[in-house]
């Protein structure tokens, strides 16, 4: 989806750019004024985090999408002489707090409550160490597959490597700043036994959760009682212990010097918490994109853990990445609905957008979401049939294998072929699988009644007067020249070019409820030009003979 690492700097691009609204353009223009006055660092950070509590849900794929879509934007805008880099940061070593819905097995992992996830054993079967190790390889895997350029980073290999040791060593002098911030967002039986260092048992090896006897800066260690009330010092450094989330967060800001990162509403609340710990560590909190969480089909947030909305293989299973892609690009800042019925509009959107992208001027180039998808390098495709159609298509013909839609298709458009046209020949695919998960369960055919008779009857006659070979304008106007001589389907807010009365979309939901079985369908002359005339008409007669709704 990304494209290549070289990107296009033509005069023409970094004008636009210049001008441009799109959001990863705004961001991006955050972070060039960050370093107004100064020189850029030697590398410009990015990153986003993921939590292997469970499997990556689209939601975790979006972070990684639209900060390299706000990476993309300031390596134009600052015509890439400056160094990015991406880091795809994983806290593997919380402690596993609760057992995911979606193991094979909840009651083999009882024991491990607590322990960090990367200690936690792989219940999924495979060659994976652990539990994180699992999930962080379901997540690169992905990230591959687009071909994003990112590094991937381990909580717990940071720890454990040192890497984090100085700002932890800085963490235990400065305790007292950091429980100052901490202490008042916390409630009174909270704060009693509040720390920001969370020791991971030298005995259990689970994440304590433990108020701390002594901290001594000077030493870097922590003094506290174990779960067994045995009083035990460890060493901040070395993996020994790890911070709580909330100062985790600034502490790995001001540690790695992160530029930008964007995360979902629910931690906006968070954000000024996690800024002034990352500045009392002596770093500069990052600029902020915050976004609108995913919703279920329920209205409810998606959780990793529960496994409710969709899954990134599920949207695979059915959609191009691409149109995932899109999904991700348009209207971050708004809750949006992730479930099935979201995915055949994405898809058509995205090969609508792809299609206008070359005949625009630069300015709505830089505002099409296939240039930033793209990293700036839309490809030429050529798609003669949408994918709503192809849905329809399958629908109407009960079509089980591509080959048949292909029949269609083909005495539609001779010239197009799976040859010719391989990404048309990918949504047949998708689309018969679509079909067969999810409209056909829920297809209901309904009896027209007298009035629906007539004008099923009358369209037909007027589909037998086309000419052969009409194409689907004159389908169209002449199933619309039916609707307007019946009153039911008049629309008087609406003028036809004869001056009477326009048509009300009521005439087309009759047509699809009755003949396919389905509230709405795509432009009616588009369907029975791919359809063809006489296939449809043999639809009508059936609905007329009750043999549909049967």
């Amino acid at each position: 989806m990304t494209g290549s690492n070289m990107i296009d700097l033509n005069p023409e691009i970094l004008a636009a750019a210049a001008e441009s609204k799109a959001w990863p353009f705004e961001e991006a223009r955050k972070i060039i004024a960050r370093y107004k006055g100064r020189e850029f660092p030697k590398t410009v950070l990015f990153e986003t985090g993921y939590g292997p509590s469970g499997l990556p849900h689209i939601g975790t794929f979006g972070e990684v999408a639209r900060t390299t879509m706000v990476r993309h934007a300031f390596r134009v805008l600052t015509e890439d002489k400056v160094a990015t880099k991406l880091i795809c940061f994983s806290d593997d070593m919380d402690g596993m707090r609760k057992i995911p819905d979606s193991v094979p097995d909840r009651a083999a992992l009882e024991p491990y409550l607590h322990i960090p996830l990367s200690s936690v054993p792989n219940p999924f079967g495979g060659d994976y160490e652990s539990f994180a190790d699992h999930n962080n390889a379901m997540l690169c895997r992905f990230l591959d597959t687009f071909g994003f350029d990112y590094e991937f980073a381990s909580a717990t290999q940071y720890y454990k490597s040192g890497r984090f040791d100085e700002m932890l060593l800085l963490a235990a002098e400065r305790y007292d700043q950091i429980m100052a911030v901490m202490l008042p967002t916390l409630g009174e039986e909270r704060q009693a036994t509040y720390s920001p260092f969370l020791p991971i048992s030298p005995k259990s090896g689970r994440v304590l959760y433990v108020p701390m006897k002594h901290v001594d800066a000077k030493a870097g260690t922590i003094t506290f009682d174990d779960e067994d009330g045995t009083e035990t010092t460890l060493s901040v450094k070395g993996g020994n212990v790890k911070l709580q989330w909330k100062p985790d967060f600034g502490m790995r800001w001001a540690a790695l010097a992160v530029d930008f990162e964007m995360f979902g509403k629910d931690h906006q609340t968070n954000a000024a918490i996690y800024d002034r710990i990352c500045n009392i560590l002596g770093g500069r909190a990052p600029e902020h994109f915050v976004y609108e969480l995913f919703l279920d089909e329920n209205g409810q947030k998606i959780s990793k853990s529960k496994g409710n909305g969709l899954t990134i293989d599920e949207w695979l299973t059915y959609a191009t990445t691409e149109s995932l892609g899109l999904y991700m690009f348009q209207r971050p800042r708004q809750a949006k609905k992730l479930y099935f019925d979201v995915i055949p509009k994405a898809v058509d959107e995205y090969y609508s957008f792809l299609s206008a992208y070359p005949k625009q001027d630069w300015k709505n180039r830089l505002g099409n979401p296939v240039w930033h998808m793209h990293n700036g390098q839309p490809p030429v495709i050529d798609l003669p049939v949408p994918f709503s159609l192809l849905l329809n298509l399958v629908s109407a013909s009960n079509a089980q294998t591509k080959d048949v839609l292909w029949g269609f298709i083909s005495r539609h458009a001779p010239d197009v072929t799976p040859a010719s046209h391989p990404e048309l020949d990918k949504l047949a695919d998708y689309a018969i699988r679509y079909f067969d998960d999810f409209v056909k369960p829920t297809k209901v055919y309904r009896a027209p009644d007298e009035v629906e008779q007539e004008a099923l009857a009358k369209l037909s006659d007027a589909l037998a007067a086309l000419p052969a070979g009409a194409d689907s304008e004159a389908i169209q106007n002449a199933s619309l020249n039916v609707a307007r001589k019946i009153e039911r389907y008049q629309d008087h807010t609406k003028q036809s070019p004869e001056g009477g009365p326009g048509v009300s979309v009521a005439f087309f939901q009759m047509i699809y409820q009755v003949l396919i079985g389905q509230e709405r369908g795509p432009r009616f002359g588009s369907f029975a030009a791919l359809y063809g005339i006489a296939e449809t008409r043999a639809l009508i007669e059936k609905a007329l003979k009750g043999q549909l709704a049967a």
